[in-house]
């Protein structure tokens, strides 16, 4: 017992050594540590489907390289350097497994001003793999035949079309990453896999047994705001519900992937990552999902209501998601009004007349505005868009608190 006590001692006196010699010790008792101060800020956060991939491998790493000859190219600049997103997430951005085609966009564009706009250097940038042209070594499409673009894990006529990108002006925990690109369809609780009118699977076995999940890639980027703060980017491109017939096999896939978000966000345990890591986020991380979904919650094409299980998902902030800041547009609300839509097309993402792109934040950071960037013909920057004039997507932004 002595000897025990002796020991306490010793520790109390080193730990009260460390200390500052101005904390006092009252009654052998330290003051309580007080809290770390966090600093407020007001972050933007933007999806952009730029429709930037070629009708072959590498044309778009080379434009880039000159990439202030292609007046597509400038319009989106121009559209990001009116947004000023602090963290931009790019869908059909080509996948370059040098890194260099998004060094290019950021360098020879976005560090440019276009159009008296201020120019945007993106300190952090990584482009994500993609299953999109990567051929599987079974029949997948049950043709007889292996070849492109059918048979790729995701449609694709090169390894890599139709990829993302994220850029950031905080830092990106790459080592950190958690992907998904491998996951196995059939590997979901109660999948909603395809079948035929008898009710016989749409795939072989041979097919389900290697049929990866991912029409791209599901994949968490950490970003870190400061120690005390991380923010997941969760990022992935659906395969479209469409160019299929009555086994839904894109829809019911489509379901699935936006599925994999809310069972990761709920953590569920059947999730296995690429690098075999098992489960999803803990109940105290913050995220914002990323993408075009190609889901709406009230028209198109969707399987059982696919984008719902996001939308209505406890952990999404529902003030984004399902409420007054639902983001939208004075364009989108003059033009876009499709025969038969339920949906307000003020919310509407794409000149196709549906809310597909989304910046989806946990329900733990607050959002202030948010926005699709479409201005009306009375306001300025309309020209940019008009008619698809830089995509067929417009850039969906998000003002959420951060606090780190």
């Amino acid at each position: 017992m002595i000897k025990y006590m002796a020991f306490l001692i010793g520790i109390f006196t080193l730990f009260a050594s460390s200390c500052s010699d101005d904390v006092e010790i009252k009654d052998g008792v330290m003051p309580p540590i007080p809290p770390v101060e966090l600093t407020k800020d007001t972050i933007r956060f933007a999806s952009y489907n730029v429709s930037l991939f070629g009708s072959s491998e590498g044309l778009i790493a080379n434009q880039l390289q000159t990439a202030d000859q292609f007046i597509k190219f400038k319009r989106l600049a121009t559209v990001i350097q009116s947004v000023q997103p602090d963290v931009l997430v790019l869908m059909e951005f080509d996948f370059d497994s040098t890194g260099q085609s998004i060094v290019d966009f950021n360098d020879k564009l976005l560090n440019v001003s276009q159009n008296g706009d201020e120019a945007i250097d993106y300190q952090y940038t990584y482009q994500i793999e993609s299953n999109t042209g990567v051929i599987s070594p079974v029949d997948l499409s049950g043709d007889g035949q292996i070849k492109l673009p059918d048979d790729a894990y995701g449609f694709g006529q090169f390894p890599g079309q139709y990829a993302s990108a994220i850029l950031s002006k905080y830092e990106l925990d790459i080592n950190n990453i958690r992907s998904f690109k491998n996951f196995i369809w059939k590997d979901m609780p109660n999948a909603a896999l395809p079948v035929n009118s008898d009710g016989s699977s749409y795939y072989s076995e041979d097919a389900l047994n290697e049929f990866r999940l991912s029409s791209k890639n599901h994949i968490d980027i950490p970003i870190v705001f400061s120690e005390n703060k991380t923010v997941h980017a969760l990022i992935s491109h659906p395969t479209p519900p469409v160019f299929d017939g009555a086994e839904d096999r894109n829809g019911k896939r489509n379901h699935d992937e936006i599925r994999l978000w809310s069972d990761y966000i709920n953590n569920e345990s059947y999730l296995v990552d690429d690098k075999g890591a098992i489960g999803g986020l803990d109940a105290s991380s913050s995220f914002i999902v990323f993408g075009d979904l190609n889901a709406d919650p009230l028209d198109g094409d969707s399987f059982d209501g696919a984008i719902n299980q996001l939308l209505n998902n406890s952990r999404v902030n529902q003030a984004v998601a399902n409420g007054d800041l639902i983001p939208s547009s004075n364009g989108g609300a003059e033009h876009n009004r499709n025969s038969g839509d339920m949906g307000d097309p003020k919310n509407d993402t794409s000149f196709f007349g549906l809310r597909v792109d989304y910046v989806l934040p946990s329900s733990d950071l607050e959002a202030l505005t948010t926005g699709v960037f479409w201005p009306s013909e009375s306001e300025e920057g309309h020209i940019l868009v008009d008619n698809g004039a830089a995509s067929d997507h417009l850039m969906v932004w998000a003002d959420l608190v951060i606090e780190y």
